[in-house]
């Protein structure tokens, strides 16, 4: 018994020793060597100071800014602002939900006076799965070009070029969708010299 015993506890500090110990912090040193700037959180950067990650969305409302997806990461209607990085999700609503429809509903109501020419596409009108997606979809970034061309007062095709710059096409070519990041292109609208 004692030599069963002796064996079991043997193990299980050579066993937290390799896998809690060395093995993580093996993993984590050639994430450092060979994707540093995804090992560090894809952090965005405006000079020194740190602005977002490329990963998790922002919310921005002012008019001459593009505006992400709604978020459902404690939704204001919960008392927050969303975009809450620890009260990520969803919400959850079947198709068939009233809440679900009433929601978008009055998203479609808050979003057609950017162009009331066009079909609000759904990404602006429903929340992703994490509540955090930092893209939207190239039609959601033209949905709203009128609007912010018009705040900034700069030529909407100036806005497209700037759009489709930030465009990201499918990963390898085939996985995904074409997206675009909200916080670069509106980093990259601030910096632009026509405003």
């Amino acid at each position: 018994m004692a030599a069963a015993l002796r064996t079991a506890i043997t193990m299980l500090l050579l066993m937290t020793v390799v896998l809690g110990i060395a093995y993580p912090l093996a993993i984590t040193g050639i994430a450092q060597l060979v994707f540093p700037h995804q090992a560090n959180g894809s952090l965005v950067k405006q000079g020194d100071t740190v602005v977002g990650s490329s990963l998790l969305g922002q919310y921005f409302s002012k008019p001459e800014y593009f505006h992400p997806r709604p978020s459902a990461a404690k939704a204001p209607a919960a008392g927050g602002a969303g975009y809450d990085p620890l009260n990520s999700g969803g919400t959850n609503l079947a198709p068939s939900s009233q809440k679900l429809v009433d929601s978008v509903t009055a998203a479609v109501q808050a979003n057609q006076p950017d162009n009331p020419d066009a079909a609000v596409p759904g990404d602006l009108v429903t929340a992703s799965a994490s509540g955090l997606d930092p893209d939207i979809t190239p039609a959601a970034a033209e949905f709203q070009v009128p609007r912010v061309a018009k705040a900034r007062g700069m030529a909407e095709d100036k806005i497209r070029a700037l759009v489709k710059e930030c465009t990201k096409g499918r990963t390898f070519g085939l996985l995904g969708e074409p997206r675009v990041n909200v916080l670069k292109l509106n980093m990259l609208l601030d910096s632009s010299p026509e405003k």
